[in-house]
């Protein structure tokens, strides 16, 4: 009887296998109603939690990647309003989505009657949730989200956050022939 595979063989494929298991997870998700080709600025919202070391490092590689797409940051009014959240331990967070008749985020005191709907969203140690909205209906048109890009090694987590945001944002904007 033949072996199914050799050591060597077995071994290589148990690393890959392996690598694949620690591997960032990278998820997006957009809304398919939104026309994309119309954004062209952004403004960054916030950075929650605040850390300044971090507050720069994540607007660094998300500029970068939005730079290549042809999107320009400006300080305020942008098309596009984005808001970063990091965990450092598992969490589970309350995502609530506004209908879009007076709903939104409330930021800078919008809001108004509508329909809400909060879900549940737990996010593992070390992830990075990118949301994007549009700042004239204050609806979610866009959210990425890496696991496993922040870590309590400082060496890897620049390397490793650029490595998530690359992949978070490599068939960005949705639709596009620039993907």
């Amino acid at each position: 009887m033949k072996p199914i595979c050799s050591t060597a063989v077995c071994t290589v494929l148990f690393l890959v296998a392996l690598g694949s298991a620690f591997a960032q997870q990278v998820k997006t998700d957009f809304d398919h109603q939104a026309n994309f080709s119309q954004y062209k600025t952004y403004s960054w919202q916030s950075i929650k939690p605040a850390n300044s070391l971090w507050d720069a490092r994540i607007k660094n590689a998300v500029d970068a990647q939005l730079a290549v797409k042809g999107w320009t940051q400006v300080d305020s009014g942008g098309d596009v309003a984005i808001v970063a959240i990091k965990t450092t331990q598992t969490q589970r967070t309350l995502q609530t989505f506004y209908d879009g008749f007076g709903g939104g985020w409330r930021w800078r005191g919008f809001g108004g009657m509508g329909e809400a709907t909060t879900t549940e969203q737990d996010y593992k140690e070390g992830t990075l949730v990118v949301d994007m909205y549009d700042a004239k209906t204050q609806q979610l048109i866009w959210r990425g989200s890496a696991e496993d890009t922040l870590s309590n090694k400082a060496e890897k987590n620049e390397k490793n956050l650029d490595k998530g945001v690359a992949k978070m944002f490599k068939k960005f904007p949705p639709g596009s022939a620039k993907s």
